[in-house]
């Protein structure tokens, strides 16, 4: 093999683990994440790369048989901006086409994980309070819990940029204590009505929606591995956050029946539903550094998904009205992305699953079923709604590349013989009556040897003189050839 080669196919390798690691960072699923390494890697003109993701592991091998190679990568816990998203599917695109080279397409990847947030520090903070007064609108039944809402926000907001590995394991947790405390000791005195679901809105960004969605969905395709380790890490991070509130209500002295959810006792007039949206939209596009161009793309994201949502609700009830939600939601987002200045589909994706809140769901039904007597079945219900948005997702992509794609066959049960023993075939029964039989009379190769017999071989000297020296100078031909 060429030394130009064997640095290509490492370069080559080394850019399609970056890949996969930023794609992780951007909570893609490992389908999606595998289904574009091998459009990548096929562009560059090699269609002999087998790639295996997993949620913390990549491996990517290039060549076949003696000479094939592996490279192996353990992805690191790391969460990409709205604005590294934008940049890394930009670069993916240039790389699906092949115009730019693995060792280009590598620096670029070091850049884009090295970008500073377009905005400054008191612009994110102040994103993330209105992120949190706009879900708040749609959560809780009064302007005095809106306004706790916008506190709490800042003070999380502010608190998440502290870029610390040891403070992000452990944050989540105290987030959820300090704003849970606060909530408690507030209730008795100022009407913010179910104190519960006001705790959702600072605490959004933390909930593991998209990872119980992206689980659910992974499972439903197959991937058991993936989905059940995500489906594992969203609920703990789900316990986290429930231990966070309850060690909040046993400090303060909560009664259990103020951890059960309080219908509103005076709902917000319906403009307010829209006021929530256009905020949600703005606290995401400031707090996250999105691009201008996509602010509008996430505004329409958002809309379709609480249009169906609230259709939903009242089509089928609120328990999987985010199935509707997310029907509605996927097919926009694919079409967006398909654009050509349109916006990533993760970038869009994750704001609408945050608006459905499934999460939210489960959090309030794993307090509920901790914090009282009688919360697993609020419990089960959370589930069911976070499992309906996952279908809803699944079906709602499915739809769009039946519409778009057409329908594929399904893949076919195959294993390439290796190219040392492709060409010993076994030939006809008559041809075996005759020894030294030419292989040119046997009516062409077959592509495929019985089961139970071992090839025999040509017993022809010139032919396998001819044959040995053709092998030295080309490589063997796979079998199924023509």
């Amino acid at each position: 093999m060429a030394e130009a080669d064997v640095v290509d196919r490492d370069l080559l390798r080394s850019f399609l683990l970056g890949l996969a690691e930023g794609m992780n960072a951007a909570a893609e699923s490992v389908a999606v994440i595998h289904d574009t390494l091998v459009r990548v890697s096929k562009a560059y003109g090699r269609d002999d790369t087998d790639v295996v993701v997993l949620p913390t592991v990549v491996l990517v091998q290039t060549g076949g048989g003696r000479e094939g190679h592996v490279a192996v990568r353990s992805a690191i816990n790391a969460s990409f901006r709205f604005d590294q998203i934008a940049e890394l599917y930009t670069l993916i695109g240039a790389a699906e086409r092949a115009e730019i080279s693995p060792l280009d397409g590598i620096r670029r990847l070091n850049e884009i994980g090295a970008m500073k947030p377009r905005r400054g520090w008191v612009v994110r903070t102040l994103g993330h309070a209105i992120l949190v007064t706009g879900l708040a609108l749609l959560l809780t039944p009064t302007w005095q819990g809106a306004v706790i809402a916008f506190g709490l926000g800042a003070f999380v907001g502010l608190a998440k940029l502290v870029r610390s590995p040891t403070l992000q394991l452990v944050f989540p947790v105290f987030a959820a204590f300090v704003c849970a405390l606060a909530v408690f000791l507030i209730a008795p005195y100022v009407e913010i009505g179910d104190p519960i679901r006001l705790l959702i809105a600072p605490l959004a960004t933390f909930l593991p929606g998209g990872v119980l969605t992206t689980a659910v969905a992974e499972l439903a395709v197959g991937q058991m591995l993936s989905g059940a380790s995500r489906l594992v890490f969203g609920l703990v991070q789900l316990a986290l956050l429930a231990f966070g509130i309850l060690a909040a209500g046993t400090l303060v002295g909560v009664e259990s029946s103020s951890y059960a959810a309080l219908e509103a006792s005076a709902p917000f007039p319906w403009w307010t539903a829209i006021a929530g949206v256009l905020l949600f939209a703005i606290g995401n596009y400031l707090h996250f550094s999105a691009p201008r161009r996509t602010f509008g793309w996430v505004l329409l994201v958002l809309v379709v998904a609480y249009l169906g949502q609230q259709v939903g609700t009242i089509l089928v009830g609120s328990t999987v009205s985010g199935f509707i939600g997310a029907l509605a939601m996927t097919p926009v987002v694919l079409w967006i992305a398909a654009l050509p200045h349109g916006a990533p589909s993760q970038l869009t994706f994750l704001p609408g699953f945050w608006l459905l809140v499934p999460g939210a769901a489960g959090l309030v039904g794993l307090t509920e079923a901790v914090g009282t007597t009688d919360g697993l079945e609020d419990f089960a219900t959370a589930l069911t709604a976070v499992m309906s948005i996952a279908l809803g997702v699944l079906i709602g992509t499915a739809l769009y590349r039946v519409v778009h794609h057409g329908a594929e066959e399904l893949a076919e049960f195959h294993i390439d013989v290796p190219a040392a023993l492709a060409d010993e075939q076994e030939p006809p029964f008559w041809a075996r009556l005759v020894p030294g039989t030419p292989r040119s009379l046997w009516g062409g190769r077959r592509r495929h040897r019985r089961r139970g017999r071992p090839a025999e071989p040509s017993t022809d000297a010139s032919e396998r003189a001819s044959r040995a020296g053709a092998s030295d100078s080309t490589p063997s031909s796979q079998a199924g050839g023509p």
